[in-house]
């Protein structure tokens, strides 16, 4: 019969927990797999037509844990290639097909919520300020004083032993616990945390005009998609304003917003126009935060109307805390759009413009429509 083993009060415990600081450790490379992987997660069309699904997967790439292979027959390798090449060669011509391994990919099952606040961590609203409607809400969530008085089950017993030791060491006696009295006794107190609730508005302008194909459709979409999950992710006090517009602009609801479908000219003034009505007449920038961003194609009637833009956009950004104007022209070598050139006339540093050319540019546009510095994060292509 084996004996039983038995374990001695000198084990190395720090066994018993290899396996928990494994998985913490495997949980930290897939976010930062996660976080490698977000141009592409963003772009993912199936995460933006989800029909509210809760959770996502995403694709990243397997992850191993690192070890060393010896080699044995202590074998000097130098260089690369087969050898036999001549000056004037060909990279890459008669190429077979490939013999060596692929990169293997599994899809994470993440929350879309998960998902949401790694994309967010660090982002917020551009030159937040505080205003005449901010809310104070009181939060009484935690303990956060110590007081003399107050109720037995609140009682410190920490504070109230070192309170008496005190005392009898100061009265000349033995630094000892006893003789415990009533002005030794501390209380956690219940004290109110105020927060406040910063009032902002985002007034979301899409182009639906007939120029505006699926590429250009899929991106606005996508990208306001994300500004939602961002705003109400990190924000209970902001609301947004859904306009759309081709010739002529209007104010519609959020599924609206979406699901229109495109048809007519293009007059980007009639938008503009359009927000600073809005503006003027239900958010006072006294008491909000203004944010007015556009997603268009760049394509305008005339320079007529660009000009008109022009002095839109600068009537804007005197009632706003930043203008967003985002433009989709997919392919490298399309050329910016006049709007484009004539928005860039604005000296303002809180006009933020970007050109978005392919999916992979929602995320850093993201990022730089809702960096809080400003300037720091990393932009796409800005004209």
């Amino acid at each position: 019969m084996e004996r039983a083993l038995s374990l001695s009060r000198s084990e190395d415990w720090s066994l018993h927990r290899k396996g928990a600081a494994d998985a913490r450790r495997h949980a930290e490379k897939i976010k930062e797999a996660l976080k490698e992987s977000l141009p592409q997660v963003v772009a993912e069309e199936a995460i933006i037509t989800a029909s509210g699904q809760k959770r996502v997967k995403v694709p990243i790439r397997s992850l191993e844990l690192p070890r060393l292979r010896y080699d044995h027959g202590r074998n000097k390798h130098v260089g690369q290639g087969e050898g036999g090449s001549q000056p004037g060669d060909q990279p890459g011509k008669g190429q077979r097909a490939g013999d060596r391994p692929g990169v293997d990919y599994v899809e994470a099952e993440i929350a879309l919520d998960d998902l949401a606040a790694l994309l967010f961590e660090d982002l917020a609203l551009p030159n937040l300020e505080q205003k005449q409607q901010d809310v104070a809400e009181a939060s009484t969530d935690a303990f956060r004083e110590i007081g003399r008085r107050g109720l037995m089950p609140n009682l410190d017993k920490r504070r109230t032993v070192i309170e008496n030791i005190k005392r009898n060491a100061i009265a000349g006696r033995r630094p000892r616990f006893g003789g415990v009295s009533a002005e030794d006794l501390r209380f956690r107190v219940w004290t109110p945390e105020v927060q406040r609730r910063t009032s902002a508005v985002i007034v979301a302008m899409r182009d639906v005009s007939g120029s505006m194909g699926e590429f250009e459709k899929y991106i606005s979409r996508s990208f306001y998609f994300w500004m939602l999950k961002f705003l109400r992710t990190k924000y209970e006090r902001v609301q947004v304003v859904f306009l759309t517009h081709h010739t002529e602009a209007k104010e519609v609801d959020e599924q609206t917003f979406f699901k229109l479908g495109e048809s007519g000219g293009t007059k980007v003034s009639s938008a503009y126009q359009l927000a600073l009505e809005v503006i003027r007449a239900r958010y006072d920038p006294a008491a909000w935060n203004v944010y007015p961003f556009h997603f268009s194609d760049g394509d305008n009637w005339g320079d007529t109307d660009n000009r008109r833009c022009l002095e839109l956009v600068q009537e804007l950004l005197a009632l706003s805390s930043a203008v967003g104007y985002g433009e989709i022209r997919q392919g490298p070598n399309r050329s910016t759009s006049t709007l484009m050139s004539v928005l860039s006339q604005v000296g303002d540093p809180k006009l933020i413009r970007v050109e978005i050319r392919d999916k992979k540019d929602v995320y850093p546009a993201l990022r730089r429509f809702f960096d809080p510095a400003g300037t720091t994060l990393p932009a796409p292509v800005v004209a």
